[in-house]
């Protein structure tokens, strides 16, 4: 039997370790749904079977030979959601966004093999119809945990959430205040590729942060085809974004340094053969395929230490753009890649095999970034010198005043005095303003350092918290 897809190292632990060292692959979770109503009617055959808790084992029909692939954890259909969560180690990323790093859950697969549901649930039967706590998805899953873990910290976190979607190449606000419209993804040293206008809202309460969940559920295209009835038509990107920091961002349209943690509910890779899409479908299927082979292209180029190293094609599309600093950059991925267990579906499951077997084999360098250290401008810098120059000058200038000698006398010497003098006070009271505005931001860069040794001692603690659970 032959076994494809096991990276050096164990995953499985590496999902609950998060970062520990400085090159850290990506994290791949397997989740084979049950058969559907339908397939079981036709009486079709299951071709899949779980080897243990990361063994995946391929069973093509006609007896050709068995494909094992391995992942981080293997999670077949009998498994809930609240099984799936807990084997994704997603509370670990959490506490990684918590302490500034980036991560990133995606999900993957073909159309109908579960991606939505693993990430959201069912889709809500009515407006204002919670999903049942028993079928919430990860993301309202750690919506709640995430909740829970704020109350328990010492220091005041402020959350701000973004959700977009990414329809026929063009993004769109699903948060935006009037009808959603397309939007630019610019690209910048300091950010990397962004969306430009992209709304963040700020919230304080889980109640919110669900009303923001669905209000974007509500807004995202989806069709029905032949394979699934609820065919989301985009790729859809949820974003926290969590902060320590009491300072607003400089930029207004910018969300304030920190943490985050992004959540990728991918379109299906779809055959328009198999779901008899026609017309306009038939144009989103395309442009989902043309996207995901864009990112299936880099994800190879990325597999390649010597390409790795040079040029990586992310700017092929919207999604690559968005996705690049998960899957080569600074950030913590876990990938969550869903399939079918029919052998009808049996193409597309093992492409999604392959996919995900490539994806786990990706490294990346997670990073917190840095507080900012305010420093004072160097225009105020230099400004404060001349004005200490002009200072020394104006009163060496009056110290050596001889109205004798200067030829001066009466109202007119009386007149110089005052006029010197006056503007010898307008530059003292410049300069002191200068010098309390310099005091201020002095005191704002000590305590973004004493924010940053506390961010340092925090990761030092989870490194020893990790390395101790290895060595148990």
């Amino acid at each position: 039997m032959e076994e494809r897809g096991s990276p050096d190292g164990d995953p499985a632990r590496n999902l609950e370790q998060g970062p520990e060292g400085p090159e850290t692959p990506i994290q791949v979770v397997l989740r084979v749904r049950p058969m559907s109503a339908a397939e079981l009617r036709r009486g079709e055959q299951s071709v899949l079977h779980c080897s243990g808790t990361r063994t995946l084992q391929v069973s093509p029909p006609g007896g050709g030979p068995d494909v094992a692939f391995r992942f981080g954890a293997v999670l077949d259909g009998a498994r809930t959601q609240e099984d799936v969560f807990r084997a994704c180690g997603v509370r670990r990323l959490g506490d990684l966004a918590l302490r500034g790093f980036s991560c990133t859950v995606f999900t993957f697969g073909q159309t109908g093999s579960g991606k939505t549901y693993t990430l959201t649930g069912p889709p809500p039967q009515g407006e204002g119809v919670p999903v049942p706590p028993s079928l919430a998805g990860i993301m309202q899953r750690t919506f709640a945990w995430l909740f829970d873990r704020v109350q328990h910290l010492g220091a005041p976190v402020t959350l701000h959430a973004s959700y977009l979607e990414i329809y026929n190449e063009q993004v769109r606000d699903l948060l935006s205040l009037g009808a959603p419209r397309p939007l630019p993804v610019r690209w910048n040293k300091t950010r990397g590729f962004y969306v430009e206008q992209l709304r963040v809202v700020e919230f304080g309460s889980l109640g919110a942060l669900m009303e923001l969940l669905q209000m974007g559920l509500s807004r995202r295209r989806s069709s029905a085809h032949t394979m699934n009835q609820a065919s989301s038509r985009s790729h859809a990107l949820l974003t926290l974004y969590i902060s320590h920091q009491t300072m607003p961002a400089v930029d207004p349209g910018e969300p304030p340094a920190g943490g985050k943690l992004c959540f990728v509910d991918l379109a299906g890779s779809e055959k328009v053969a198999n779901t008899g899409s026609r017309g306009e479908l038939m144009l989103e299927a395309n442009s989902i395929n043309r996207s995901l082979l864009a990112l299936g292209h880099c994800i190879s180029l990325l597999l390649d230490p010597q390409r790795k190293q040079s040029h990586i094609p992310f700017r092929d599309s919207k999604l690559t753009k968005l996705l690049a600093d998960s899957l080569g950059g600074r950030g913590v991925t876990l990938m969550v890649a869903c399939v079918s267990p029919s052998a009808q579906c049996l193409p597309e499951t093992l492409s999604t095999l392959r996919y995900a077997s490539r994806a786990q084999r990706i490294t990346t360098r997670p990073q917190a970034p840095k507080s900012p250290v305010a420093k004072p401008p160097k225009h105020l810098e230099t400004e404060l010198l001349q004005l200490q120059e002009e200072n020394h000058r104006l009163r060496s200038q009056l110290g050596q005043m001889d109205p004798k000698a200067s030829g001066l006398t009466g109202a007119r010497v009386a007149w110089a005095q005052r006029n010197l003098y006056g503007m010898l006070q307008e530059f003292m009271l410049e300069n002191e303003r200068l010098r309390k505005e310099k005091r201020q931001l002095q005191s704002s860069r000590d305590l973004a350092q004493d924010e940053q040794r506390v961010l340092a001692q925090q990761v030092h603690e989870l490194e020893s918290s990790a390395t101790s659970c290895v060595a148990l």
